[in-house]
Parts: structure tokens; C-alpha cells; sequence
């Protein structure tokens, strides 16, 4: 049975997203934030990054995207977690492979914190 879920609201999402941020650049060894300030910033910029700039590189390159069966998808979050790493003062990352880690984590945390991931449990009959 399917239960439809409500989307969190935008100040639920931002607290996750920035938990999710500082979590993820205390985890990753070559990502480093200054404050928590700066996780909250980061965390704004990634969501009008996320919400502009990415989806024209997705439908730009949508041949790449196909050819490689959507792992190119990975290499533009890791320009955009390096755009952000530009933009906001405090946060750095070492460098391509950092940058690819921290998309993979952040979402995760981030999807994890929102209350995205469904855990089932299922009781064991006995017969």
C-alpha cells in the first residue's frame, strides 16, 4: 500500500541540507567548511545552483548523458559542488575526486535528513 508523503517544507529542507553539508565536510577528508555560517550559505547557494545552472548543463548534455547511461550526470554535480566551492567564502575542496564525494554524501545525508529513505519492517511469521 502506497501512502503518499508530503514534501518537508523550505526551512525543514534548508536545516537538512545544512546539517547535511557540515556533516559531509566533517566526514570527507579533502572538504573543508570554516563555520556552521558558511553550511547554511552553502547549502543556499547549492539550491539556486541546483535550481538554475544544472538542469541547462542536464538538457545540454542529455547525448553524453545517454551515451555513458547517466553516470555523466555525477560529473556535473561534481562542477557544481566546485562552482560552490568558488562562491561561498570558507568553503573549500581539494579537487575533482573531493567534489565527486561530496555530491555523493551530501545527497545521501541530505535524502536521509529530509526523511526521503523509507525503512519497511517486515515481522517474521512463524508457520
Amino acid at each position: 500500500m502506497n501512502i503518499p508523503t508530503q514534501r518537508p517544507s523550505w526551512g525543514v529542507r534548508l536545516i537538512a541540507r545544512t546539517l547535511a553539508a557540515f556533516g559531509t565536510a566533517w566526514l570527507l577528508p579533502g572538504v573543508d567548511l570554516d563555520q556552521f555560517t558558511t553550511a547554511i550559505w552553502l547549502s543556499v547557494v547549492l539550491a539556486l545552483l541546483n535550481s538554475t545552472i544544472k538542469p541547462l548543463l542536464v538538457i545540454f548534455t542529455i547525448p553524453l548523458t545517454v551515451f555513458t547511461f547517466g553516470l555523466f550526470l555525477l560529473l556535473i554535480n561534481a562542477g557544481v559542488v566546485l562552482l560552490a566551492s568558488d562562491w561561498v567564502d570558507g568553503f573549500t575542496v581539494d579537487g575533482f575526486w573531493s567534489a565527486l564525494a561530496f555530491s555523493v554524501v551530501y545527497t545521501a545525508l541530505s535524502s536521509m535528513l529530509e526523511g526521503q529513505w523509507k525503512v519497511r519492517v517486515q515481522s517474521a511469521r512463524r508457520g
